[in-house]
């Protein structure tokens, strides 16, 4: 187990078991770069400041600069992180979320019917206007150019059970959900369970997740029929003419009150994000189970759910337990409230592609590292770790000496069926959104502003 001491090292010291300067060295001589040609900052020492300027609310350069005892100004500091191989930090946040993973992924608490249980779910991050962002993540269509900001499509997966982020795919904004996942699912473990939202529950990605021997529980699509009728008719995707309003599914066998095994069939054409050959290697068919429940909370309308999961067994998975587990899904809406809003990743600062990406992996970096701490309190403390304050790890994270002792940190209180107005309370400033270029702008108040010197008298 990773101590308390050695995350907080990696922060406040710039040591700790990742940060070893032989190990990165090496990994940027693979990559083309030699640090010690340029007398550049060490690798471990630059990672070091990078993570503690991501932690301390992803301040400027020039507050790094007041960080370290070394003698560098703020744009060498700069330049040395764009010198920095994007590989080099991406492997270094990719092997500290393996190594916390390892940690805890084994043990029974934080697994569901012996499957590590991971969520899916994709949202986006704005960044500087600048041009070779908008050329390459794009921005709203809604924005006139010039007027907006460019939007990165992030692809997030996180465990269910401890927090920690596993893995993110970043895209331009214009990305289909699936093209990325079908790329996350390749990296997955066997016996890995994948819940996510009903964009992700197409055949293409079942067939992939069954190709790793990992599985999928998701809703099922709004465009796919489900009947539960025994022995009903259905419609080969192939088929000249389509059946209507029939299912695109072979009816196998009844498990229970509206709980079903059926064949999924392939369809005709193949995804857009697929090469052929990749589609050649799907079966023609896959065995799915689907159940529909009426969910009842107190407070809330009923809601009718169905979903679809390649976990057969309902012997091992009751049909309650997987709607539940479903249900928990929102689980992932909270850990992206903690990156984007608590940690301030909603809106990244560096102004190329490269770097928006350094900025990303050092922030999901800092994310595994609380994730890390909330874990060894909630044992303490003898809490579920979703009841461990983020905040208040984050906090002790960025205030704590090399050494400390892990405090008593804030429970959060446990309300379910909670339901709050999604309303602003404080006031926006009054003013008018940009509409058009600041440049066309500017030409604007200028001519205002010589139309009202003309019609003042002499």
């Amino acid at each position: 187990m990773v101590s308390i001491d050695s995350c907080l090292e990696a922060i406040k010291s710039d040591a700790g078991q990742w940060l070893d300067n032989d190990r990165l060295m090496s990994l940027c001589r693979e990559h083309g770069y030699f640090p010690e040609a340029d007398g550049a900052l060490p690798p471990a020492r630059l990672i070091g400041l990078f993570m503690r300027q991501i932690a301390a609310g992803n301040v400027p350069c020039e507050a790094v600069r007041l960080m370290g005892e070394d003698q560098f100004s703020a744009s060498g500091y700069c330049q040395a992180r764009m010198r920095m191989p994007l590989a080099v930090i991406e492997s270094t946040a990719r092997q500290v979320s393996r190594d916390l993973g390892e940690a805890v992924d084994a043990e029974a608490e934080h697994r569901w019917h012996d499957h590590r249980v991971l969520l899916i779910d994709a949202t986006g991050f704005s960044m500087p206007d600048e041009p070779e962002l908008q050329a390459h993540f794009g921005q709203p269509g809604c924005q006139k150019p010039g007027c907006g900001f460019p939007v990165a499509h992030l692809l997030l997966l996180f465990n269910a059970r401890t927090g920690l982020a596993v893995d993110a795919l970043t895209a331009p904004l214009r990305t289909h959900e699936a093209s990325l996942a079908a790329d996350v699912h390749r990296g997955l473990s066997a016996g890995d369970l994948v819940v996510g939202d009903d964009s992700f529950g197409s055949y293409a990605l079942f067939a992939v997740l069954n190709q790793q021997k990992a599985f999928g529980l998701f809703p099922l699509h709004h465009q796919r029929i489900c009947d539960f009728t025994p022995h009903r008719d259905f419609t080969s995707p192939s088929a000249r003419e389509k059946k209507k309003n029939v299912p695109r599914s072979r009816w196998i066998k009844s498990l229970g009150t509206d709980d079903q095994l059926v064949d999924w069939l392939k369809p005709h054409d193949k995804p857009k994000w697929m090469n052929a050959q990749q589609w050649k290697q799907i079966p023609k068919s896959l065995v799915v189970r689907e159940i529909r429940r009426t969910i009842q909370r107190p407070g809330f309308r009923p809601t009718t759910l169905t979903i679809a999961t390649t976990l057969l067994d309902p012997l091992t998975y009751p049909a309650d337990e997987l709607m539940a587990l479903r249900i928990r899904r929102w689980d992932v809406e909270t850990d992206l409230r903690h990156l984007k809003t608590t940690m301030g990743m909603d809106v990244l600062h560096c102004k190329t592609v490269d770097g928006v990406k350094k900025e990303l992996w050092i922030f999901l970096l800092i994310y595994n590292l609380i994730r890390r701490v909330m874990l060894v309190a909630a044992k303490r403390q003898k809490v579920p770790v979703s009841r461990i304050s983020f905040a208040s790890a984050m906090h002790w994270l960025q205030h704590a000496e090399p050494g400390q002792n892990l405090p008593v940190l804030a429970v959060v209180p446990h309300r379910p069926n909670r339901m709050e107005p999604r309303v602003l309370k404080r006031r926006q400033k009054d003013y008018d959104h940009m509409t058009r270029p600041r440049s066309k702008l500017r030409e604007k108040l200028r001519d205002e502003i010589g139309e009202i010197s003309k019609a003042q008298p002499t």
